[in-house]
């Protein structure tokens, strides 16, 4: 049986892409989990939403469920790691 990413491994991929996104020089430890994905540092905006997800799932390897993300509000980095681990778990367990 195959394990998905743990927790850490999810929080890290997400930083790194939304610090790509946010064209930024930093590393994945340097952006806090309550940072804000749309503020001062982080530049997420729905237009880039949609491809920081593909490439997530790329780097994750998994496929995440299209409605995982429907009617969710994503404020913070902490708030998309959340979702993102429910997601890898519930591909996991298919």
């Amino acid at each position: 049986m195959t394990t998905g990413p743990d927790h850490t491994t999810v929080a890290d991929s997400v930083k790194r892409v939304v610090i790509a996104e946010s064209r930024l020089s930093l590393e994945p430890d340097q952006i806090q989990d309550d940072e804000p994905l749309s503020g001062d540092l982080l530049r997420v905006n729905s237009m880039g939403f949609v491809g920081m997800l593909v490439r997530l799932e790329d780097e994750l390897d998994v496929t995440l469920p299209d409605d995982l993300f429907v009617g969710r509000t994503f404020k913070t980095v902490d708030d998309l790691v959340e979702v993102v681990a429910e997601g890898t778990r519930e591909t996991e367990a298919l």
